[in-house]
């Protein structure tokens, strides 16, 4: 609890309260529901609450869903089940009825494709919703919707669901059945009376606005519905076909899913992918700078007398030990979204001043030799022992003599996903290949040019060489000397190597210049 500072009440269900928070760690804010373990204890809420976190952790791993409140964090402590979730502070869809008035088909329609898609993603994971209403869409603080409170929601993979469970006038017909079992079917008919109700400001089944649950019900088993003609002729076919009792009548129950629903013509010229994206237009933007929720006061708090004589045992504190739990996925996207970006701002400025005092030190290097090629180079292990200049500048360079090298790669290789010069030896020597890199583009092009040309020149020369040598001394093609070792021509051509203090030398500022062939007394042909 400590690594979040909590901030006003934002809502109040039958368990406990959901307060606007902000973690410690990373800023980021979020909504807390914390539950009182009392209350649930009371209410005999324990496997409701255990439920509503293994729906929480269906919905939220994976792919993610921008239409569903999800959560990243779950923990709790002595007195408290807490669920870190998606801060909506936008209001929900019932505030906003009875703060906007009923909304038109277009406005509707916008609400409708994203609910489809939230709904979608439960039913793809077999998790049926059960309590779809527009108190429970909530909107964000650009207008987009999302579905909350997943308390009602089941997951019908294994066995089908056969409770009673949700809101009156809104149940499907096969929810209100006693023992009849049933799954995804019963989120479309509440779908059905959730845009009803946002056309006409009440569910169908409350046509004189009763408040009498078993009216509702009936009504609900036995009503046809009569769509009033303002309906277009779309809309009223589309409200037909998801509130069908028959569930093998249904919209969306035919075996297609909720791509029955979204091919239906009331939904003709709405792009998936753009919704999906949230990239139409929300038809209301909530006010920003305000809380679009009830007041603190009129949410109000629980009777804490209620629970006085509410005793936890261990045996009650057993029931949550698996309860605590990260989203892996959302907490790597909120450290992303946060940490890493103040980091990387950091390290990209020390990269910059870096490279700064880099190019200084070699543009004054370059007035004092034949360099023509500099950058960074990258060791890829070896034992051939190339070192990196250091940035004191310290050491000297070691000589890589160009009769040493068997050949400079006629093209570019593949070495560790990037482009590379690869450099073969003669056998025996720096254990047969060398490899260089440059993350400038244009750099490694210059380098892979002008190694190719030195190394091309030095070996016309010293072929040259041999055949003056023999004809002088009758040796033609010798070039050792009595202990077997190479001499003369050793020195004829040069890559001078910028070295450095260090094995670890990937990645370091360093120098290579390659000059034009020398003689042996070290002038230039």
């Amino acid at each position: 609890m400590n690594d979040f500072s909590v901030h006003r009440i934002i809502g109040r269900g039958g368990f406990g309260e959901v307060y606007g928070c902000r973690k410690a760690d990373t800023g980021k804010m979020y909504a807390m529901k914390c539950l009182d373990k009392k209350r649930i204890k009371m209410k005999q809420g324990e496997t409701l609450a255990l439920n509503e976190r293994t729906m929480l952790s269906l919905v939220s791993t994976g792919v993610d869903c921008p239409f569903i409140v999800c959560m990243t964090y779950a923990f709790h402590t002595p007195d408290k089940l807490c669920f870190i979730l998606d801060l909506m502070n936008g209001g929900d869809l019932h505030y906003h009825l009875s703060q906007h008035g009923v909304f038109n088909e277009s406005d509707m329609k916008f609400y409708a494709a994203e609910v489809i898609l939230g709904l979608e993603h439960m039913h793809k994971r077999f998790i049926v919703y059960r309590d779809l209403k527009p108190a429970n869409i909530l909107l964000d603080e650009n207008g987009h919707v999302r579905i909350s409170d997943l308390g009602l929601a089941c997951d019908f993979s294994k066995k089908k669901p056969h409770a009673s469970v949700g809101t009156h006038g809104y149940m499907a017909p096969e929810v209100l059945s006693k023992g009849t079992p049933y799954d995804s079917s019963a989120d479309w008919f509440s779908f059905g009376c959730m845009l009803y109700k946002l056309l006409k400001g009440h569910s169908p089944f409350r046509q004189h606005k009763t408040k009498d649950k078993h009216e509702i019900d009936r009504m609900t088993l036995t009503m046809n519905v009569e769509l009033p003609e303002s309906f277009s002729k779309e809309l009223r076919d589309l409200l037909e076909g998801l509130l069908q009792r028959d569930i093998d009548k249904r919209l969306g129950c035919k075996g297609g899913g909720a791509e029955e629903v979204k091919l239906h013509p009331f939904f003709a010229g709405i792009d998936w992918n753009q919704v999906y994206y949230q990239k139409y237009t929300p038809p209301l933007i909530p006010p920003r700078g305000e809380v679009n929720a009830a007041d603190a006061f009129d949410i109000g708090s629980f009777d804490e007398e209620d629970t006085k004589g509410i005793k936890l045992t261990e045996q009650d504190q057993e029931l949550y030990r698996y309860f605590p739990l990260t989203i892996s996925e959302r907490w790597q996207q909120e450290v992303a979204e946060t940490v890493f970006e103040t980091v990387n701002i950091e390290a990209d400025k020390l990269e910059q001043k870096r490279k700064a005092k880099q190019k200084q030190r070699f543009d004054a290097d370059e007035k004092e030799s034949d360099c023509i090629l500099h950058g960074y180079i990258k060791k890829y292990g070896g034992s051939f022992a190339l070192e990196l200049h250091t940035e004191s500048g310290s050491t000297k360079p070691e000589l890589v003599f160009m009769d040493q090298i068997e050949e400079v790669s006629p093209d570019f290789v593949q070495f560790k996903n990037e482009q590379c010069v690869q450099i073969r030896f003669r056998d025996g020597i720096r254990d047969g290949k060398l490899i260089l890199t440059n993350s400038d583009e244009i750099g490694l092009k210059e380098w892979a040019l002008s190694l190719r040309a030195a190394h091309k020149e030095s070996q016309e020369l010293l072929g040259s060489m041999a055949k003056k040598a023999g004809k002088i001394y009758g040796t033609e093609g010798q070039r050792g000397g009595p202990d077997g070792k190479q001499v003369g021509g050793g020195g004829a051509a040069g890559m001078v190597i910028s070295s450095g203090g260090g094995g670890g030398a990937a990645g370091a500022g360093g120098v290579i210049a390659a000059g034009g062939p020398k003689n042996a007394n070290g002038g230039s042909n």
